[in-house]
C-alpha cells in the first residue's frame, strides 16, 4: 500500500498537520511549552514529599511507624511541597514571561530584556491575586473566615496562598502576555528613559523598563477596577471558559478526542504529544491538586504516562516486547531488541521512525486505538474508585507499574491497572503487527531468494 496516496494520510495532512503545525509555532504556545517543561522538576520533587505524607492511607500497617516518625515533622518536610506545587503558577509566570519576551526580542529585533519581561509578568500577576470589593464606595480587601474559607486581607489561605497554586496558571499566562506586550510596545515606539552611553548596560536596561513598568501597573489597576465594578476579578473571569475546557478535556469523550489528535499528528510526522500536552499541562496539574484535596478526577498528573501511552506514544510497550522475541522478520526483530530498554522508560522514537509508524498505513489503526483503549480502562477504573486517582507527579520515564504506584500515592492496585492497560493495548496491536511482520518477512525471503539466484 502506497502511504503517500492513502486517503487517510492525505486528509490528516490537509486538515490536521497544517493547522496544528502553525499552532505549534505561535509564540504563546512556545512560551507555554517552555513553562511546562521548566515546571517538571518542581512538580516531581513536590509530589515525592506528598507521597511520603499519604503512604499510610494505602498501607494502614505503616500508620504506627508514621505516627512516631514522619507525621511529627509533616509541616517541616511539606514545606517543599508548598514551595513547588503550592506556588506553581509563579513558576509558570516567570518562565513564560521570560520565554515570551525572549522570542519577541529575537523575532522582532526589539531590544527588550527577557529578565525584565519575567519580572513585569510577575508584578502584573501578583497585582491580580488579592480579592477586592467595593464596600461603601471604597475599594476594600476581602477578609472572610469561615469553616471552609479563609481570606485574610484579600489573600485566600489554605496551607499557603491558594491563588499561587495551579488554579492561578491560566491567569499567570494571561497577565504575562499583557505585561510583555506592553513592554515590547513601549520599547518599539522608543517611549523609554534613555541613559547616556557611559552608563553600564545593566543599569541602562533597568531604566529602559521604567516607563513600561508604570504602564503595566496602571493597565492592571484599570482592569482590576473595571472587574471590581462588576463584582468579579480576572480569576473568576478566566475560570469560566477554562473551567469548561477543563471539564471537556477531563471527560471520557473529550479524552478520546485528545488522544486521537495527539496520535494523528504523530502519524504525519509532528510530535503530537509535545503540542497537545503543552495545552493540557495546566489542566492535569490543577486536577492533581484537586485530587489531593479529595476529588476523584481520572485525568490528572501523569495519568497519560502511567496508564495510557505506556512505552511511549501509541502505547507500544507490549508490541515492542513481542517483536523483540517473536517477530519473524529480521527488521522488526532487530528493531524490537534495540528498542526494548528505552520502551520501558516510555521512549519509543526508535519505533516511531524505525518501524516506521509515521506514514505507515499498516500501523495507523492500532496507533490510534491502543492508547484510546488503555485510556478507557484507566479512566473508568479511577472514575469507579477501583484505583486511587493521581495525587503525585512521578517522572514521565518512570517504568510501568512504579509510575502508577507513585502517582496514586502508593495504591498497589495502580500497579495492576498499569499492567492491564499495557496488555489491552498489546491485544489491539497484536493482529496488525502480525500482518506487518508477515509482509516484511515475505519481502525479506523474496529478496534473499533473488540474491541467492
Amino acid at each position: 500500500m502506497d502511504s503517500s496516496n492513502n486517503k487517510m494520510f492525505k486528509f490528516l495532512n490537509d486538515h490536521l498537520m497544517g493547522p496544528m503545525g502553525k499552532l505549534a509555532q505561535f509564540r504563546i504556545v512556545r512560551g507555554v511549552m517552555a513553562a511546562g517543561m521548566a515546571s517538571i522538576p518542581f512538580t516531581i520533587v513536590g509530589s515525592m514529599f506528598l507521597v511520603v505524607s499519604v503512604l499510610p492511607q494505602s498501607f494502614p500497617a505503616l500508620q504506627g511507624i508514621w505516627d512516631v516518625s514522619f507525621s511529627k515533622i509533616t509541616n517541616l518536610y511539606m514545606l517543599a511541597n508548598g514551595a513547588t506545587m503550592g506556588i506553581l503558577a509563579l513558576y509558570f509566570c516567570l518562565v513564560f514571561g521570560y520565554e515570551y519576551t525572549r522570542i519577541q526580542a529575537q523575532e522582532e529585533n526589539i531590544d527588550i530584556n527577557p529578565l525584565n519581561g519575567a519580572l513585569l509578568s510577575m508584578m502584573a500577576f501578583f497585582m491580580c491575586i488579592p480579592q477586592l470589593v467595593f464596600k461603601g464606595g471604597t475599594a476594600t480587601l476581602v477578609t472572610q473566615i469561615t469553616k471552609d474559607t479563609k481570606i485574610i486581607d484579600g489573600y485566600g489561605i489554605s496551607g499557603g496562598v491558594t491563588r499561587l497554586g495551579t488554579t492561578g496558571i491560566f491567569t499567570a499566562i494571561i497577565m504575562s502576555i499583557i505585561a510583555v506586550k506592553i513592554y515590547a510596545w513601549f520599547v518599539k515606539k522608543n517611549i523609554i528613559v534613555k541613559m547616556p552611553d557611559t552608563v553600564p548596560t545593566g543599569v541602562a536596561r533597568s531604566f529602559t523598563a521604567l516607563i513600561p513598568t508604570a504602564a503595566v501597573a496602571l493597565t492592571v489597576i484599570v482592569i482590576n477596577g473595571i472587574l471590581m465594578a462588576f463584582n468579579t476579578d480576572i480569576y473568576k473571569i478566566v475560570a469560566i471558559p477554562f473551567g469548561f475546557v477543563t471539564n471537556l478535556a477531563s471527560s471520557w469523550v473529550g479524552l478520546l478526542v485528545v488522544y486521537f489528535i495527539m496520535h494523528a499528528l504523530w502519524l504525519v510526522g509532528i510530535h503530537g504529544a509535545t503540542i497537545v500536552t503543552s495545552f493540557l499541562t495546566p489542566i492535569v496539574l490543577s486536577n492533581m491538586q484537586l485530587n489531593q484535596q479529595g476529588a476523584n478526577i481520572p485525568f490528572a498528573g501523569e495519568f497519560n504516562n502511567c496508564f495510557v501511552t505506556i512505552g511511549g506514544s501509541g502505547a507500544t510497550l507490549g508490541m515492542v516486547i513481542f517483536i523483540a522475541f517473536f517477530a519473524r522478520s529480521a527488521q522488526l526483530n532487530a528493531l524490537g531488541k534495540a528498542s526494548i530498554v528505552p520502551a520501558f522508560f516510555n521512549i519509543n522514537e526508535p519505533i516511531l521512525f524505525g518501524m516506521p509508524v509515521v506514514y505507515n498505513p499498516y500501523t495507523a489503526i492500532p496507533f490510534f486505538l491502543a492508547p484510546m483503549a488503555s485510556m478507557t480502562v484507566a479512566y473508568f477504573a479511577i472514575a469507579l474508585r477501583l484505583v486511587h486517582p493521581m495525587i503525585a507527579q512521578p517522572a514521565w520515564p518512570t517504568p510501568l507499574g512504579l509510575s502508577g504506584f507513585i502517582g496514586s500515592g502508593g495504591d498497589w492496585r495502580a500497579i495492576v491497572l498499569a499492567f492491564i492497560c499495557a496488555f489491552v493495548a498489546f491485544l489491539i496491536w497484536f493482529p496488525f503487527v502480525k500482518v506487518y511482520d508477515a509482509k516484511l518477512h515475505r519481502t525479506e525471503q523474496e529478496k534473499g531468494a533473488v540474491e541467492a539466484a
